[in-house]
């Protein structure tokens, strides 16, 4: 079998798993903080096309390409207002909120702010993501959501009293320091592109990867009651998606071309 039915096949082969990539893109146009991937290729084994082993030519050949990696674009997209107090959206490149596992203790980092406040078996609300894990502050401790407007509602009904004095109350009697108050934690990484995609739009870093720790963002730029919308753009991974399909069809042309010319060197020496 000649090279070049298998430098096809890797072309085919490498276009799929690009189409896969731009596939998964546009499936997350509406996942908030959602960030695209790009697929990396790699030229296989590249050699000189040489005479003899005295001559020397600039004509090279290569065995293939193939796709090596997926690169996360972890920029900032648009935002979209909601008016929840628990949606946060990050204004800055390569910063995460970091998010603990209840049950195993994992750590994982993601861009999605759009939080809620759940109420745990002590009896505290704490900000919790849809899969029901915690969103911890600049200290790495379990952030506490603000779950005054619940416990106000519960009060009066206890106390029979009128809502809007209850909340007239609770507003005059905040004995925290705004300087004392927890805040969200927004943190970066040294090396971002070395995260590891663990789904559901999270990502932690790579296990032994110690070169890597995060570092809390001093005076982060963090929008309450917004969420970052997905960064995958429409008009860029259509572009992408023409240019795969072409690439992928090219490819098979080439397998099914070099199919028939050994066929036919096939049929001459028999």
């Amino acid at each position: 079998m000649n090279m070049s039915f298998y430098v096809g096949a890797l072309g085919a082969s490498a276009s799929q798993k690009k189409l896969d990539v731009i596939g998964n893109n546009l499936a997350n146009i509406n996942t908030d903080g959602f960030k695209p991937k790009n697929a990396v290729f790699s030229e296989l084994i590249n050699y000189n096309l040489n005479d003899s082993p005295e001559a020397r030519t600039e004509l090279q050949a290569g065995a293939g390409t193939a796709v090596v990696r997926t690169n996360t674009e972890h920029g900032t997209a648009a935002f979209m207002s909601t008016g929840q107090p628990n949606d946060y959206a990050i204004g800055m490149d390569h910063a995460f909120f970091k998010l603990q596992d209840p049950k195993s203790g994992a750590i994982t980092y993601t861009r999605n702010g759009h939080f809620h406040a759940g109420e745990l078996p002590d009896g505290k609300f704490y900000l919790l993501t849809d899969s029901g894990k915690h969103v911890l502050d600049e200290k790495g401790e379990k952030m506490l959501a603000d779950a005054s407007g619940v416990q106000m509602l519960e009060d009066a009904k206890k106390r029979g009293q009128n809502r809007e004095n209850e909340i007239y109350e609770n507003e005059n009697n905040k004995d925290i320091k705004e300087e004392e108050r927890q805040r969200v934690g927004v943190y970066t990484l040294t090396y971002p592109s070395r995260l590891v995609n663990k789904g559901d739009n999270e990502f932690a870093v790579r296990a032994g990867d110690t070169q890597n720790p995060d570092k809390v963002v001093e005076n982060p730029v963090l929008e309450e009651g917004t969420l970052e919308r997905s960064g995958t753009d429409m008009a860029k991974e259509m572009t992408r998606l023409i240019e795969s399909q072409r690439a992928f069809s090219y490819a098979l042309k080439m397998v099914q071309t070099s199919d028939e010319v050994e066929g036919t060197i096939n049929q001459l020496r028999g």
